[in-house]
């Protein structure tokens, strides 16, 4: 008998000391955290007024497509299918354009896409006047694109993603979503799995502390898939509250979700309230670094099961 009690006890301590070290293991997965103070440095360098208000077409925009190309070629991010260079070139009006896209290649499913986006222009300067005549777009996107370069880098380093990553910056979305509309054209939508843009990031919405809000929630699964993530981290993910700004078809999400791709606008920003919106006013120093920081985080959690391959949300059917 003791010899039973002896051996089930030493099989007792080597299932324990198995689970500690998947539990260990799993724990120390993560190589690489998202950093406030990288996230200020992404944010400061966008917003500020040497980028000249970020309009296609000028020299401050340009010096914005520049800062992304050389931090996706730190990350080691790859050109997007036949292109060679990050730059995704295009002409509209009359206006030179790119949208910037680097690639994350994915291993048991590479095939199938997820797209983490934000526009990285803006409404540029006024021509004339006195005072401060520069539109940073600090919040409006600089925050979203401050998000894209730290998933990007925090994906990279982590290899969580069985699905390929596209990080795209899109141009002209001010001027009327025209950078993810030339995008959308060619690609294979039905490839394309999910897609998370994130616009005005900097600030605390409505809800309070550690919660932001997506747009076309009831169109697809993709935020209950979000929502079940999050559980346990103290951070919430709630329904677009301003149904009557129709905010699904206002961002660059619009562009892939009429394609039937299940891509939704994650923010925080209190739209009704926000007196910087499209304002001069739209400063780096208006902003949270720590909302910011924290939203990033949020997003990355809540969308680890899509990139690694455990969630497909359901596709969205458009209404015109």
């Amino acid at each position: 008998m003791k010899g039973y009690i002896l051996f089930f006890g030493v099989l007792l301590m080597l299932f324990s000391c198995k689970e500690t070290q998947k539990a260990s293991s799993k724990s120390n997965s993560i190589k690489s955290t998202i950093d406030s103070t990288v996230v200020k440095k992404h944010l400061y360098t966008l917003a500020s007024d040497k980028m000249q208000g970020r309009k296609p077409g000028t020299e401050g925009i340009e010096k914005a497509a520049q800062y992304i190309e050389n931090e996706y070629k730190k990350i080691g991010l790859l050109p997007y299918e036949n292109l060679p260079t990050y730059r995704q070139n295009f002409e509209y009006n009359g206006i030179k354009m790119s949208n910037i896209i680097g690639v994350l290649e994915g291993t048991s499913k590479k095939n199938e896409y997820v797209v983490i986006s934000a526009h990285y222009d803006h409404l540029g300067m006024k021509k004339d006047g006195e005072g401060d005549r520069i539109f940073n777009g600090a919040n409006d996107d600089a925050s979203g694109v401050t998000g894209v370069l730290a998933l990007a880098d925090y994906f990279a380093k982590n290899k969580l993603n069985q699905r390929t990553i596209l990080f795209v910056c899109f141009t002209a979305e001010e001027m009327g979503l025209i950078g993810s509309k030339y995008f959308g054209k060619g690609i294979d939508a039905a490839k394309f799995v999910a897609g998370i843009n994130l616009e005005m990031i900097g600030k605390t919405p409505t809800f309070g502390p550690k919660t932001a809000w997506l747009t076309g929630f009831n169109r697809s699964t993709f935020g209950k898939i979000i929502q079940k993530n999050l559980k346990g981290t103290g951070y919430q993910l709630f329904p677009d509250p301003y149904p009557n700004y129709r905010l699904f078809f206002r961002s660059d999400n619009a562009s892939l979700a009429r394609l039937g791709v299940p891509s939704h606008t994650f923010s925080t920003s209190p739209i009704d309230t926000d007196k910087d919106y499209h304002k001069v006013s739209d400063e780096a120093e208006t902003l949270n670094i720590t909302v910011i920081t924290q939203t990033i985080q949020a997003v990355a959690k809540g969308i680890e099961s899509i990139v690694s391959g455990v969630d497909t949300p359901t596709r969205i059917t458009m209404e015109k």
